[in-house]
């Protein structure tokens, strides 16, 4: 009887420590408790160089334009597709025109840092949105999504 309690001691000991041991890294973990008020180092953030000028170029083609209304105005949203994966930094640049009924963005973002495979369409689409307030849609009945290739526009 009393072996028999002594392998049961001896397993349920055994069997939280084997399961400790699983965990390649417990010092790091947060299981530990010395762990628990020790502050990360932050990370340094990554720094891009970013020219004072716009040096974007426009997307290839406009897929897709929906101009979704709000109570406070309108969300103006966009997909396009460049020629490769790796383009970042998207953004509707709003262009100056005499019409005051059209509102006219650019599709514009920068190529990739290395060259990057095609890949699938999927894989290459890029969407931006913009927002606008009731204020900078009065008197606007048109707004224009413009790419290398095509634009696209929507009607009030």
């Amino acid at each position: 009887m009393m072996r028999t309690r002594t392998i049961h001691v001896l397993i349920l000991a055994l069997v939280p420590s084997l399961g400790l041991s699983g965990c390649a890294r417990f010092a790091e973990s947060g299981f530990n408790p010395l762990n628990w008020f020790r502050a990360a180092a932050p990370e340094a953030p990554a720094v891009l160089y970013v020219p004072k000028d716009d040096q974007r170029m426009l997307v290839a083609q406009v897929l897709t334009l929906k101009v979704e209304k709000n109570l406070n105005g309108a969300i103006v949203r966009a997909t396009g597709l460049p020629p490769t994966q790796g383009w970042w930094r998207a953004d509707l640049v709003k262009v100056d025109q005499e019409d005051d009924s059209r509102l006219v963005f650019e599709f514009r973002l920068y190529p990739p840092v290395v060259p990057q495979p095609a890949g699938t369409q999927a894989s290459r689409e890029v969407t931006v949105a913009t927002a606008l307030s009731n204020v900078q849609l009065e008197g606007i009945t048109t707004i224009v999504v413009q790419g290398a290739d095509n634009a696209l526009s929507s009607r009030r």
